[in-house]
């Protein structure tokens, strides 16, 4: 039996782009899903994602590194994956430019 709704997180995934692709998978009013691609993307200095929501994000395909504004570090590669509290301000320092990066992040309301 095929499911013609059936999907793969590693279809279609771009060489390059100027931009990372962001794809909601699944949402409502209190998670949202989605699956992103870096093909080597990061963050401009200085710049920090405080996010009102809890973000849960593993990385399926690829490496990257995620810095927090209190000064830690983790390099993240697949099956690796971090909850972000709500707030807690942080940032994409690179992705690497030799495959495309496969996150999958779960964002959820703080309570």
């Amino acid at each position: 039996m095929t499911d013609s709704n059936l999907n793969n997180l590693f279809q279609n995934l771009p060489d390059k782009i100027s931009e990372e692709l962001i794809t909601i998978l699944a949402e409502n009013s209190h998670v949202r899903i989605e699956r992103i691609v870096s093909t080597g993307h990061a963050n401009k200095k200085g710049f920090w994602y405080d996010q009102e929501e809890h973000e849960w994000v593993i990385v399926l395909k690829g490496e990257a590194e995620l810095v927090f504004e209190a000064g830690q570090s983790i390099v993240m590669q697949p099956g690796d994956h971090q909850l972000i509290p709500a707030h807690q301000k942080h940032r994409v320092e690179w992705t690497t430019d030799k495959e495309p990066t496969v996150w999958l992040a779960v964002y959820y309301q703080a309570k």
